[in-house]
């Protein structure tokens, strides 16, 4: 396993995070009891969950996993998504972020986290007010490194000016999703991070299971994957509207959390084009003697802006072989290759900045 230093602090974590997203709803408490732990014994010391993920039961089950070894890992968890009916129980504000604070510590069975994410921007909360009550986090002990997910590049330099001109605690992390067929952040979040020297922690690396090479456009996704959820849902067999919110009488016994999940995946990444694109991948990982999704995660971790890559697994076989990836190096061919099919997937265009 290689660790990597996160941005310019003085944090180190292992290039595979564990993602736990779906621990507690579609994978159980003791399979996923098992898949933690044998993360950790193949060199994975970065973990990553949230408060909104599953209700919380995920990071009940990261906090008893980690039992004994908490002091070992780089425990990641998040802030902004609904935890409960009230108006004030949802986003960044002090007030929100202060007692969502607290239930992750409780859950995780733990006093710290080592790093906390602001989930996705709140436009409704004034950018200082959320950095302050982070700092404040820092200062109590409670939270040790701050990071953001899913914000854009004006948004996140945003952040990192309103910290520095009030010195405050920074993001050291970003969290956005990239992939092959996903590189947008290349344009200007990615050269950001690497000017700024911030970290970078990558979701998605395997395009929700579409780089695993598995699918097939033509036929029904697989029963228990996201994409046969989405499926479902595209059909009206699901009748589920968006995350975490769901309407009666729907037809499928998994939670509306899945459901939902599954169908924001169907529609983010099941295309005639993106299948086009997995073709050609496979191809020159085959080619490489090389499984695409170690070829995909290696193409990930090959940038060396990328601090390391969230990843799931539901099976002990998928986790050997995703952290695998870490050591495996790509040839100046296949990089060439992997540009060549962006291109043609999304081709170069006139942008305004030179």
């Amino acid at each position: 396993m290689q660790y990597r230093r996160m941005g310019k602090s003085g944090l180190k974590v292992s290039a595979i995070c564990l993602g736990t997203m779906t621990y507690g709803q579609q994978i159980d408490e003791d399979k996923a009891s098992e898949l933690i732990k044998s993360a950790f014994d193949a060199g994975v010391i970065f973990f990553d969950t949230s408060d909104a993920y599953t209700d919380g039961r995920s990071e009940e089950i990261l906090g008893k996993a980690l039992k004994g070894v908490r002091h070992s890992v780089v425990l990641a968890t998040k802030v902004r998504g609904r935890t409960g009916p009230d108006v004030n129980e949802i986003g960044l504000s002090r007030k929100h972020i202060m007692k969502a604070v607290e239930g992750s510590l409780s859950r995780l069975k733990t006093d710290y986290i080592d790093l906390y994410y602001a989930h996705a921007p709140d436009h409704c909360t004034p950018v200082e007010e959320t950095l302050r009550a982070m700092d404040d986090l820092v200062h109590q002990g409670k939270v040790r490194y701050i990071g953001g997910s899913n914000y854009h590049a004006w948004n996140f330099c945003k952040s990192l000016w309103v910290s520095d001109l009030h010195n405050l605690a920074r993001f050291e992390c970003m969290q956005p999703p990239y992939n092959l067929i996903t590189r947008y952040i290349e344009h200007e979040l990615l050269p950001l991070c690497a000017s700024e020297k911030v970290g970078v922690c990558v979701f998605n690396p395997l395009a929700g299971g579409l780089l695993t090479g598995k699918h097939d456009l033509r036929k029904q996704p697989a029963e228990g994957t996201r994409f046969s959820l989405g499926y479902l849902v595209q059909r009206g067999r699901v009748p589920v509207g968006s995350f975490g919110r769901s309407n009666q009488g729907a037809e499928s016994t998994a939670p509306p959390e899945l459901a939902g999940l599954g169908e924001i995946y169907y529609t983010r990444y099941w295309t005639e084009k993106n299948f086009e694109a997995v073709a050609r991948l496979n191809q020159i990982a085959q080619e490489n003697g090389r499984s695409l999704a170690q070829f995909a995660l290696a193409w990930v971790l090959n940038n060396v802006t990328i601090t390391s890559a969230i990843t799931s697994a539901t099976s002990l076989k998928q986790l050997e072989e995703n952290v695998g990836a870490a050591e495996v190096n790509l040839s100046p061919e296949e990089l060439a290759v992997a540009d060549e099919v962006w291109y043609q997937l999304r081709p170069p265009f006139f942008d305004y900045g030179r």
